[in-house]
């Protein structure tokens, strides 16, 4: 076909599977200023479900490259990793609309991966699909997202690894309109401290669980920092019917399953924060959330009645968490605002 409404400059090229047929058929709509290839790099796509009830029109990564280096539980858990990243790379506004996680029913590896692989999605029912003007407005609005998480990989993958824990400056800060200007957590990696007997390494959980969130923060419309907030881990901040809200956060990382230390932690910074950094200068009282590595249990309820959302890392690298968090957007299962 020659009249398809593709934006300006792209390319489109069905994928139906090579000896066998596949199981999730897809349209691959490519920029050549970006990717030619869906074997790596950044590119659009129309996933079939495997019923072929329903297509998905995504923010793909390339994943043929990457399983080549990984098994199949790494290569899921990088692209996961990946996808977080590049939705910050998204206009927030536009990242919520996009939130659509993909499912696409089929067992096979490479289906799985394209569900992790996704940056960000919109979903069709085929009975009902919309008036093709709708799907072009769609497929426009796509290529501009596929052109933002392009240029936040290429600012990401030049961006050097800090060598030393990031230090902290204590001024002021005032959000501009990139969503992740001043959000600077520490760096998530291992370090080694000597001890006696030799050296020992030392995991930081606690960095790797900001980091992430304050990421998916920015799909659902928030605005992150870290800089400028310390001791505080982390401060969102968002409009709401053009009044500034603050949300306070502190994260803790729940160790051998112990929810009952890093829930009492958490307590007693977020209360501690609030006032002398809050309410003591004459600023709002800010929402309150306590962030987990890991599920908290009943202490869940706990924290709700003490007016503290609760939000922890689930084993599928999903965030789960109580009503207030729900209320607020900031969990997977909760629909835009």
């Amino acid at each position: 076909m020659t009249d398809l409404p593709l934006p300006d400059g792209f390319v489109a090229s069905g994928h139906g599977g090579q000896t066998t047929a596949a199981s999730t058929p897809w349209i691959g709509v490519f920029d050549p200023e970006i990717n030619k290839e869906p074997q790596e790099g950044l590119y659009l796509a129309y996933i079939f479900d495997a019923d072929l009830t329903a297509v998905t029109l995504t923010v793909q990564q390339g994943v043929t490259k990457l399983s080549e280096k990984l098994t199949q539980a790494e290569l899921r858990r990088e692209l996961k990793r990946r996808a977080l990243r590049l939705r910050a790379g998204i206009q927030p506004e536009l990242a919520v609309q996009w939130a659509y996680s993909p499912i696409f029913g089929a067992r096979q590896e490479r289906p799985r991966s394209y569900e992790a692989g996704s940056v960000a999605a919109r979903r069709y029912d085929i009975a009902v699909l919309p008036p093709e003007e709708t799907l072009a407005k769609d497929l426009r609005t796509a290529s501009l997202l596929l052109r933002d998480a392009a240029a936040s990989q290429r600012i990401w993958l030049q961006t050097p690894s800090p060598d030393e824990p990031f230090v902290y400056v204590n001024e002021g800060h005032a959000p501009a309109d990139d969503p992740l200007d001043g959000f600077h957590p520490n760096d998530s990696s291992d370090y080694y401290v000597h001890i006696k007997g030799g050296w020992r390494r030392r995991e930081r959980p606690h960095e790797e669980l900001i980091g992430d969130f304050g990421h998916h923060a920015v799909t659902r419309g928030y605005t992150p920092i870290t800089q400028g907030m310390y001791p505080r881990d982390l401060v969102l901040r968002r409009r709401i019917a053009d009044e500034p809200r603050t949300w306070l956060v502190e994260g803790k990382a729940v160790m051998k399953g112990n929810a009952t230390k890093a829930v009492r932690e958490a307590v007693a910074q977020l209360l501690e924060y609030s006032y002398y950094w809050h309410e003591k200068r004459g600023e709002p009282k800010p929402h309150l959330i306590a962030l987990f590595t890991e599920g908290v249990g009943q202490y869940a309820e706990y924290l709700e009645d003490q007016g503290i959302a609760s939000i922890w890392r689930t084993p599928e690298g999903t965030w789960a968490g109580s009503p207030m968090a729900a209320a607020w957007n900031l969990i997977h299962d909760a629909g835009p605002n």
